[in-house]
């Protein structure tokens, strides 16, 4: 990437850096000088890894807590964190909105009881059909709020430098930074390899990663990095 479009050491991309160790979570702080993390990652994702953590935490979807308060456990210190749901309201509405009467009673269900990994199995089929060009493209149309939520942070100089981030670092926020570089004036070719470099980095915990991605439901295909989703 040209330095001249975007200077090296100001915004950096990644995968949940609550899976990093003590050391490269110090590390962030330290050495990178990250000052706000802006995490674009669902309340169920925030629970699931607070579980992972041995963190007690409440899964139903009736019991009021927000995004901010189930990530809170996960949060390295020192850094200042904005939890977007990049596929929040919009982007649920629109998959919930193909369902039948029987599956939405099902998902609305599952979800007060708190078996959400089970409640998003229910919308799995819609997503699997959509695939992650597909899933792109409709985040595109009706996302607009939380990526103006996005680009509110990053306009600001006091947030630099910025760690953006979602569970695999390459789809909800592999598309926003396609997003910054294309307002930057990056060339597709530019962007479509930095894009791809996703692949080979996440390859180490792939085999863990496929274990979730089944877990609700989804294929292999959602672990990679489709060389079409750049247009």
């Amino acid at each position: 990437m040209d330095s001249t479009l975007l200077k090296t050491g100001k915004f950096y991309r990644g995968a949940r850096p609550d899976e990093a160790s003590p050391e490269d979570r110090t590390r962030l702080v330290n050495e990178y000088g990250i000052r706000t993390i802006i995490d674009l990652r669902t309340k169920t994702e925030h629970i699931e890894q607070a579980r992972k953590r041995d963190v007690k935490i409440q899964s139903s979807a009736a019991v009021p807590q927000t995004n901010d308060e189930v990530a809170e456990p996960l949060k390295i210190p020192g850094i200042t964190y904005h939890e977007i749901n990049f596929n929040g309201s919009a982007f649920s509405r629109m998959l919930i909105s193909k369902l039948s009467w029987t599956e939405f009673g099902k998902l609305v269900g599952l979800m007060v009881l708190g078996y959400r990994l089970e409640a998003i199995k229910v919308l799995s089929p819609l997503m699997r059909e959509e695939g992650l060009v597909g899933l792109a493209i409709d985040s595109l149309d009706v996302c607009g709020y939380e990526v103006c939520q996005v680009f509110t942070v990053l306009v600001e100089p006091s947030n630099w430098p910025i760690m953006i981030h979602c569970t695999q670092g390459k789809d909800r926020t592999g598309l926003t930074v396609m997003l910054v570089l294309f307002l930057l004036g990056a060339s597709i070719e530019a962007v479509e390899k930095d894009y791809l470099l996703s692949e080979p980095e996440l390859l180490p915990e792939k085999e863990e990663r496929l274990k979730e991605i089944q877990s609700i439901g989804l294929t292999e295909h959602f672990a990679g990095c489709p060389t079409d989703l750049v247009p």
